[in-house]
């Protein structure tokens, strides 16, 4: 939005100029992330080892805890927030902007402490090895310190976004990705600091980043900014906060849970490569991950146009926005299989020049991506259930996919095929669930449209 912009443009405006306004600060933002992990991993592996990237690889489950508590807060705040917005209650948009903080700051403190008392033996129960556990225990350690400026920077960012302010939220993630890149290799390289220097480079840059969010909340210039008057904790919004973030938080736990089994797996059926085979998987993951959050940005710019609207009554630009999302997720994706399909070694080759990792990378990605042109419009739809205050859908249909699909194909399929069935595992499971996802879609839809025709006849 441009500055001085009222959110109000959020029911005025084309439902393309608003996607485009929206989303494409969000994309670059996504985008940017995405490749300062790639181009982290890049660094790790050419200036740490192979090893490392393995190490790297199992604290992909903390990290996913470490997400997964945070977005419970970041998500269902800004959902929140600008739900209030198109209800023109901005003093409650006031209120969820101090209880995010309140929240935030009290999870990462629990969240974070646990986790560095029983760091060794949660990485091990993840799947962490003699070789690989050093590695893992030296990356995470750095982060975990951090969780409590990370954990408010992200909240706060996903607030400034959903409140009028895409460009300023672009600009933070930026910011923490730019510092990052640039102290990254001074780390790992000059420094010789190893992985931990990659961790203490994170931190810098989100600290740069919580910096830039806290001064736009401090300026009553911001349409939803700090308040002496407004409560640091009220019972009903932290309700709301959790039931909408609820989904979010699922879909991470669970991700958390699905990784640990994928890890595992790979250990048992990659054989003498198994150390290898996850560091396979951590390379696979961080580039399917790269498109993924690009079309996760386009869901943060729909995030806001879809809240803001559901909450005005106007179910004829919400399913504007929904259907346009989804041909822009899907397009996304297909772009992602190409160039996975086309040239796989050249991708793996960026992280390692090692031929056993970029073997078994070559043989993850021509059968993991099959069902990846699917997956862009899955997401979109999840975030629209989540987007109009209806998580219960959003989180129905991401434990389906991990928790009914995923982990008892990856019992089964590794049993027929090994290390080629825990590939299978992960397609069959996300094409089942875009089925299931589609269905679901068209079931809601059909019931709001009902509900919306029969609102619109009692008014006339």
């Amino acid at each position: 939005m441009a500055a001085g912009e009222s959110p109000t443009t959020l029911g005025t405006k084309s439902i393309g100029r608003l996607l485009v306004q929206y989303s494409v600060p969000a994309v670059i933002a996504s985008t940017v992330t995405s490749l300062y992990n790639i181009i982290d991993s890049i660094f790790i592996g050419r200036g740490v080892g192979a090893m490392a990237i393995t190490g790297l690889a199992i604290s992909f489950p903390m990290m996913n805890l470490v997400i997964a508590f945070v977005m419970l807060i970041a998500v269902g705040g800004a959902t929140i927030s600008s739900i209030f917005l198109g209800q023109k209650d901005e003093a409650k948009a006031t209120n969820v902007l101090h209880n995010v903080i309140t929240l935030s700051l009290v999870h990462s403190v629990v969240f974070g402490g646990l986790s560095l008392f029983f760091l060794d033996d949660i990485l091990t129960m993840f799947g962490a090895t003699a070789e690989t556990l050093p590695y893992a225990h030296d990356f995470m350690f750095v982060v975990l310190l951090g969780t409590p400026i990370a954990y408010v920077f992200i909240s706060l960012n996903n607030v400034m976004r959903a409140t009028g302010y895409p460009t300023k939220a672009m600009v933070s993630a930026l910011l923490s990705v730019i510092v990052n890149v640039i102290l990254a290799p001074i780390f790992i390289f000059v420094f010789d600091w190893g992985i931990r220097g990659a961790a203490f480079a994170t931190v810098c840059g989100q600290t740069s980043a919580f910096i830039w969010v806290t001064v736009h909340f401090c300026s009553k210039k911001s349409f939803v900014h700090f308040s002496r008057s407004a409560r640091w904790f009220v019972p009903s919004i932290a309700k709301k906060i959790y039931a909408i973030g609820m989904s979010p938080f699922l879909i991470n736990v669970c991700a958390c849970v699905v990784v640990v089994f994928i890890n595992k797996s790979l250990l048992e059926y990659g054989g003498s490569d198994g150390n290898m085979a996850v560091g396979a998987f951590g390379i696979i993951n961080r580039v399917t991950m790269f498109f993924l959050m690009i079309v996760m940005g386009v869901t943060q710019g729909m995030q806001p146009i879809l809240g803001y609207n559901y909450g005005a009554g106007n179910w004829s630009r919400v399913k504007k926005t929904l259907n346009l999302g989804i041909w822009v997720g899907t397009a996304i994706t297909v772009v992602g299989f190409a160039i996975t399909m086309i040239i796989p070694d050249t991708v793996t080759r960026m992280f390692t020049d090692d031929s056993t990792l970029i073997r078994l990378s070559r043989e993850g990605f021509r059968i993991v991506l099959l069902a990846y042109p699917f997956i862009g419009s899955a997401i979109v739809i999840q975030n629209f259930f989540q987007s109009i205050g209806k998580p219960q859908l959003s989180i129905f249909l991401s434990v389906t996919r991990q928790m009914v699909f995923l982990l008892p194909l990856l019992l089964w399929f590794p049993t027929m095929w090994g290390l080629d069935g825990v590939w299978a595992s992960m397609a069959a499971s996300d094409f089942t669930s875009f089925l299931l996802t589609v269905g679901t879609l068209i079931v809601v839809k059909r019931r709001m449209n009902h509900a919306y025709a029969n609102s619109t006849s009692s008014k006339s």
